[in-house]
C-alpha cells in the first residue's frame, strides 16, 4: 500500500494540464511507451518544456524511461498508478466492495 505523502506527491505531480495530458497519453500508449519527441509532438509541446514535465513524473514515480539508441523511451508506471487507486479506494463504500464497482472498459 502507498504512503499517504507518495499519493501526494503523485497528485501534485498530475494536477497541471500537461503533465496530466503526458500521463493520460503514456498510460493509453502501454507497457511499451512512447519516444520523447513523439510525446512532446503528439502534444504540440516543445521538447525543452517536456523535460520539466518528465522529470516531474519521473520524481513522482508515475512513469519509468528506457534509453533505446538515441532515444529515450517513456511510458507510464502501471504499479505506481495502480497502488494510488487502491490507495483512494481502500475504504470506498463503508468498505461494500460491490457497492464501489466501477464498470471496467476494455482495452
Amino acid at each position: 500500500m502507498m504512503k499517504p505523502a507518495q499519493v501526494v506527491k503523485a497528485l501534485a505531480a498530475l494536477a497541471q494540464p500537461t503533465r496530466l495530458a503526458i500521463y493520460r497519453l503514456l498510460v493509453a500508449r502501454g507497457p511499451e511507451g512512447m519516444a520523447a519527441g513523439q510525446v512532446a509532438e503528439k502534444l504540440k509541446v516543445s521538447p525543452a518544456t517536456m523535460s520539466f514535465h518528465f522529470k516531474t513524473l519521473s520524481h513522482a514515480g508515475l512513469i519509468d524511461s528506457r534509453q533505446d539508441g538515441r532515444f529515450v523511451y517513456y511510458a507510464a508506471n502501471f504499479t505506481v498508478m495502480n497502488g494510488m487507486v487502491d490507495y483512494l479506494t481502500e475504504n470506498c463504500c463503508g468498505g461494500d466492495a460491490d457497492a464501489c464497482k466501477v464498470p471496467s472498459k476494455k482495452c
